[in-house]
């Protein structure tokens, strides 16, 4: 079992996918999502994203995010802010933040306790610059 494995196992049961804010896209982003979906850059773009200025966001649609039907239609393609979530640097600050998410997340090992798990994920944090789940 991996670092993240053992504070972390993604359910796909999409809650974090739901809510009107969305997400913003960098180039890398932009490029694996084209690459996932398979469509012309152009397409994506109107299709998919909200773009504001040089702002590049995923549409939502329904109360939940573009992508988001019964699991992520592209997770494999996911952005990295997608990838990282729910290991956020903020569940360290506070462990009202870690029981926050933790309730919402039942992919969190909550049952290693807090201690345990700030210790991983700051192992994991030291090792990577971004964290993918």
């Amino acid at each position: 079992m991996n670092a993240i494995e053992q504070i972390f196992s993604c359910q796909r049961c999409g809650f974090c996918c739901q809510g009107e804010t969305t997400v913003s896209l960098d180039e890398h982003d932009q490029r694996r999502m084209v690459l996932c979906l398979g469509r012309d850059v152009e397409e994506v773009r109107e299709r998919f994203w909200r773009v504001t200025g040089t702002v590049v966001q995923m549409k939502t649609v329904g109360g939940h995010c573009i992508f988001y039907e019964e699991g992520c239609r592209v997770h494999a393609g996911r952005p990295w802010r997608c990838r990282q979530w729910p290991l956020h640097p903020s569940i360290l600050d506070d462990e009202l933040n870690f029981r926050i998410i933790s309730e919402s997340c039942p992919g969190i090992r909550a049952e290693i306790g807090y201690g345990e798990f700030c210790r991983i994920l700051r192992l994991i944090m030291a090792e990577t610059d971004k964290i993918a789940c």
